[in-house]
């Protein structure tokens, strides 16, 4: 989970395998306060939390298209998604985050994940992005 000045606030555990995000984030309590704003893509479409506004983008109904204004909302949502995928792959200029990680002791992959993650809330505080509007 990130911020407008995409900072990462939050994580989950991490799952190995092939765990769906869905079902990952039903077991994960989120700690957002109420009247909040949430961003989700289509995978977590049943995804809800209490007073939270979930903005998602507008799925092409079957044999119909999208009407102009469906289109730019979902243009304007897009491109605040793109920024949070840079995000990701700031994470990931850590190459241990999407090599293979072959420790298997109790914790070392989420403590791997974290320190990723705080290296670039660091790099992004001593260099700030353009705010998410």
């Amino acid at each position: 989970m990130v911020n407008a000045l995409l900072l990462i606030l939050f994580l989950s555990d991490t799952h190995g395998g092939r765990v769906h995000d869905k079902r990952i984030a039903d077991a994960t309590p989120y700690p957002l306060p109420a009247r909040s704003r949430l961003l989700q893509d289509l995978g977590f479409l049943a995804f809800t939390l209490p007073h939270v506004e979930i903005l998602m983008p507008t799925k092409k109904p079957r044999g119909e298209e999208l009407t102009r204004e469906q289109e730019r909302a979902n243009q304007a949502l897009n491109q605040r998604r793109l920024r949070i995928e840079h995000v990701n792959s700031s994470v990931k200029r850590c190459r241990i985050v999407k090599d293979r990680l072959r420790l298997w002791k109790q914790g070392v992959r989420d403590l791997v994940m974290e320190v990723c993650c705080a290296l670039h809330n660091f790099r992004v505080r001593l260099n700030p992005w353009l705010p998410m509007i």
